[in-house]
């Protein structure tokens, strides 16, 4: 019993450092989006560390921008079709 009671405390501060460590080295995203999709207008938000840019269009005058929407409607339509937007992580 003795013999439990001190390894008992030992591999539960072995877990709890081992834990601790790997939490600490867990990275961090580079970028973040927030996809708002009613129906509708989709907007998509470049939250933190991105700018974007549609990929369909590729207007060579746009300039990538941290907000996006894409329209899509009609009465007959169940699912718009999907839509390419490039992004670049902004340093």
């Amino acid at each position: 019993m003795a013999r439990l009671a001190l390894i008992a405390p030992i591999v539960f501060v072995s877990l709890a450092t081992g834990w601790a460590a790997a939490k600490a080295h867990t990275p961090q995203p580079d970028f973040e989006l927030l996809v708002d999709a009613p129906v509708g207008q989709t907007h998509i938000k470049c939250v933190k560390g991105c700018t974007l840019l549609s990929v369909e269009t590729m207007d060579p005058e746009a300039k990538p921008t941290p907000n996006f929407s894409i329209l899509c409607g009609g009465s007959s339509l169940l699912r718009c079709p999907p839509e390419r937007v490039g992004g670049w992580v902004a340093h």
